[in-house]
């Protein structure tokens, strides 16, 4: 089995963040036909995510995503691509936020 890990910091803050995890979750259900769970917690909600030969989770917390993804054999030959593509996907819903302003020094 290969595995997929990517890990992604942001300024979000948690309530962003599960709209943009529940966005890529809408995505990868509809692209690439997986079943999706949202399990929301006080601090971090896991979007599990799994199709034939696919099984991982997406933890969403106000500073970062992280993404832990177990291929099975047949898919594990296209690790690369598969990974390019999900990283491809959250990295496009990342950089669709407008950036927080700098914060002005005071005179």
């Amino acid at each position: 089995m290969a595995d997929i890990r990517i890990h992604r910091d942001h300024e979000l803050g948690l309530k962003r963040a599960r709209e943009i995890a529940w966005a890529w979750a809408e995505q990868v259900e509809a692209k690439f036909d997986m079943e999706c769970t949202v399990l929301e917690g006080k601090s971090s909600d896991t979007v599990e995510f799994s199709r034939s030969g696919v099984k991982g989770e997406l933890v969403v917390a106000a500073k970062h995503f992280d993404l832990h993804a177990k291929l099975g054999l047949l898919l594990g030959a296209f690790k690369s691509s598969i990974e390019g593509e999900i990283q491809k996907e959250l990295d496009a819903l990342l950089a669709a936020e407008p950036s927080k302003p700098a914060k002005k020094k005071p005179a």
